[in-house]
């Protein structure tokens, strides 16, 4: 290991006890400051955005792998240490950690490019701790290069609301000039919309936030509307951000013949029923999204330093992070929440 000087401890907050986030299911933790196996990272965290799937480990509708995990995983950091077999990047560098933290590189779905389907991945914030503390471990190979410039805050999201969005969009199949349908105007959604935008889609917005719709017409958008709202032209393509099941029928019947719906969440309500002639005829078509490869990752913040793109924000102090989950479930964060340490 190569080491350079750092925290002697690691400050921040875990899962206690996942339940409802008026429970209080996060406590605040001061542990030992991990130290890097042989490919790994030691990161000094500048900055971690607050991410759905973060509400949804701590209030239990994911089940926790590990008791006490420290959430988080749009991580931008500086390396303070590495494992003496890393070569990419060194102390100083800084670098982002991401949702997916490994893969078994050999089974079949590795093998055909589809890493984020392989049943021996593992997850940052669900599976090792996460960014919702002052210093965080990544392994190397999952690691991203990060511009030196930018605002740590305006990075954070990139790294799965912006990821993650963008792997949505590709799976919706929108053709180019079409147009798309967003359910649901959060940190993945505000982002995703720029890429469509950017690339000469027309882009509708349907979510019950007023800030969220007024947000979606200042980047662009067409359209904006409430949640179950028909917009105004039949769609090529949809996006559900929102975690909502019911949603999902009227998605679908607002596309147009052959139109594709990409559910983006991890974690979903129960879908209604289904009618065959109302919601799928027509070869409409209803995907998931589940996780992303490591070249979505690559792609999109290529996409995003190319375009511009815009990052909205709501920053809390690391001491606010139970505050922040708090406000999302509520659905008062403006664009993306974002911690930053101390």
């Amino acid at each position: 290991m190569a080491p350079v000087s750092g925290p002697d401890a690691l400050s921040g907050w875990a899962v206690r006890h996942p339940g409802p986030i008026t429970s209080g299911p996060l406590m605040s933790v001061r542990r030992p400051a991990p130290e890097p196996g042989p490919d790994d990272l030691l990161l000094r965290v500048e900055a971690c955005g607050v991410c759905r799937t973060d509400l949804h480990l701590a209030e239990g509708d994911l089940p926790p792998h590990r008791p006490s995990t420290v959430p988080g995983h749009e991580i931008v950091g500086r390396v303070t240490a590495t494992g003496e077999a890393v070569t990419r990047f060194r102390a100083g560098d800084r670098a982002g950690g991401a949702w997916l933290r490994g893969t078994c590189g050999v089974c079949r779905y590795c093998r055909a490019g589809h890493e984020n389907l392989c049943p021996a991945s593992v997850y940052t914030g669900w599976d090792a701790d996460g960014g919702f503390a002052d210093a965080a471990l990544i392994p190397a190979d999952f690691a991203y290069p990060l511009p030196e410039t930018q605002d740590a805050t305006l990075l954070a999201p990139l790294l799965c609301a912006g990821i993650i969005g963008y792997r949505a969009l590709r799976r919706s199949a929108l053709p180019a000039g079409g147009r798309l349908g967003i359910y649901g105007f959060g940190a993945s959604a505000h982002l995703a919309a720029q890429v469509a935008l950017a690339e000469g889609a027309t882009v509708h917005v349907l979510t019950r936030s007023a800030q969220a719709r007024e947000l979606a017409l200042a980047l662009g958008a067409s359209s904006a509307g409430g949640a179950y709202d028909r917009p105004p032209e039949p769609l090529d393509s949809a996006i559900l951000f929102a975690p909502v099941g019911d949603l999902v029928p009227v998605a679908l019947q607002a596309l147009d013949r052959s139109g594709t719906l990409a559910v983006a969440g991890i974690h979903l309500s129960d879908i209604p029923p289904l009618t065959y002639q109302r919601h799928l005829f027509y070869e409409r078509n209803l995907r998931s999204v589940t996780s992303n490869t490591r070249e979505d990752g690559r792609e999109f913040l290529a996409t995003a330093a190319r375009i511009g793109i815009q990052v909205t924000v709501s920053p809390y102090p690391l001491s606010r992070a139970p505050e922040a989950l708090a406000d999302l479930a509520a659905d008062r964060v403006h664009g993306a929440a974002v911690l930053t340490p101390g």
